[in-house]
């Protein structure tokens, strides 16, 4: 929790006071919402639900409460100092009772509200990202070098994945209420693009006329890109030395539209995570043990992938040979999140935790999910997993993508 909080500190060093209160984006909270939702959030369950200590800023419940203020009032905000001291007072209360607090029983919520400061400030970091843009990318020479040299983009290269069971979700007390129960699911054979797709690639689908051609667009999709007059990603980069890194901030109508072009189709949430996950082997012959990571390994490093803003971009997707799943998949967690073609809903079995809302308000067929982080994920909400939700024409999130072609087609 300390190293989390930290990073979240970090994140607002050199903050300005319209960064802090100004919506970025009318879908989403100013900054320093988030900041004292996070401090709220933490009060609420593990002080006042818990312990049995009401919050010491009631004056606070109606500003930064999830159902409090809808996000077009919450700019009329604390000063980024009384935010950090509000933020401080909580962290300090909820520290001391860690020293006492039933934690064999409550592990999952402890837990829990870990993540869910990862969520708000990789939230933050987009905002941020959105005030800021575009904006100057530096990288140390290390990185610098290793860009000139992943400067070709790889083939477009598809692997196969036979037909078979996969397991989605888990249930170690990481697992949120909407990954949970774990179970199987039965998968047709397919083949799916080894990384996600490049620059370099989309630049091909808007050279050809992809945003002016409308036979690549679904109707809802035509009709939002008409209305907003969208011409490119969100975070376009048309620079040497930016061709290998995948394409970052588009919308699920842009992924469906290319997907088209190139005559293929979005992956199902099982089927990205069958590739991520990996296949059974001799040393891993149970598909229900299989690992939530794709290198296989419980640890995560940055040997693995590129996440919690330690660079502050993308990076280009053969930057991480390591990460790759035993599929041979690469770039499956970090970097940037990737629509699949599954709209949020409950898995079999499901029970909201630790309330109702949590992620039940949004299985409404309208949310669609994405997988995998970002480079912005913090490293406690990154895992094969996981699983992201946003509206469809959503693109200020870290969000690019990777195609899929039925086997029968191929």
């Amino acid at each position: 929790m300390i190293a989390c909080r930290q990073s979240t500190l970090t994140l607002i060093k050199g903050l300005t006071h319209t960064e802090l209160c100004q919506q970025a984006h009318p879908d989403f909270s100013p900054v320093g919402w988030h900041l004292g939702h996070i401090a709220f959030t933490e009060s609420l369950w593990l002080l006042e639900q818990l312990k049995g200590d009401p919050c010491p800023y009631p004056h606070y419940r109606r500003v930064f409460a999830a159902d409090g203020l809808p996000k077009s009032e919450r700019q009329n905000l604390p000063s980024l100092a009384e935010l950090l001291a509000f933020m401080q007072t909580i962290r300090d209360r909820t520290l001391a009772y860690l020293n006492t607090a039933p934690l064999e029983d409550t592990h999952r919520l402890w837990r829990w509200l870990l993540q869910h400061e990862s969520q708000h400030a990789e939230t933050a970091t987009l905002l941020l990202e959105v005030h800021r843009w575009p904006r100057k990318v530096t990288c140390s020479p290390t990185l610098a070098t290793d860009l000139a040299l992943d400067a070709h983009p790889l083939p477009p290269e598809m692997v196969y994945i036979p037909a078979g069971e996969v397991i989605l979700g888990n249930e170690h007390d990481d697992a949120l209420d909407n990954e949970r129960p774990q179970h199987l699911r039965y998968t047709d054979a397919f083949f799916i693009d080894r990384t996600p797709v490049t620059v370099h690639a989309f630049r091909t689908f808007m050279e050809a006329g992809g945003y002016q051609n409308q036979e690549f667009w679904t109707p809802q999709g035509w009709q939002w890109r008409q209305a907003y007059g969208i011409t490119q990603p969100r975070y376009w980069r048309d620079a040497p030395g930016w061709e290998a890194h995948p394409v970052c901030g588009v919308s699920l109508y842009e992924a469906q539209a290319y997907a088209r072009f190139v005559n293929k189709r979005l992956p199902t949430e099982a089927e990205w995570e069958k590739a991520a996950r990996g296949l059974a082997t001799r040393d891993r012959p149970n598909p229900k043990i299989s690992p939530l990571y794709p290198w296989g390994s419980p640890e995560i490093d940055h040997r693995y992938s590129n996440f919690g803003s330690a660079i502050g971009h993308t990076t280009p997707v053969s930057h991480h040979p390591l990460g790759a799943s035993n599929t041979g998949c690469l770039d499956l967690l970090g970097n940037v999140w990737e629509w699949t073609a599954t709209t949020f809903q409950d898995y079999p079995g499901f029970q909201a935790y630790p309330y109702r809302g949590y992620s039940q308000a949004y299985f409404d067929h309208a949310h669609w999910v994405l997988r995998g982080g970002s480079w912005a994920t913090r490293r406690w909400a990154l895992r094969s997993t996981f699983r992201n939700w946003y509206h469809p024409h959503v693109r200020e999130v870290f969000a690019g993508f990777r195609c899929v072609l039925d086997a029968s087609q191929a």
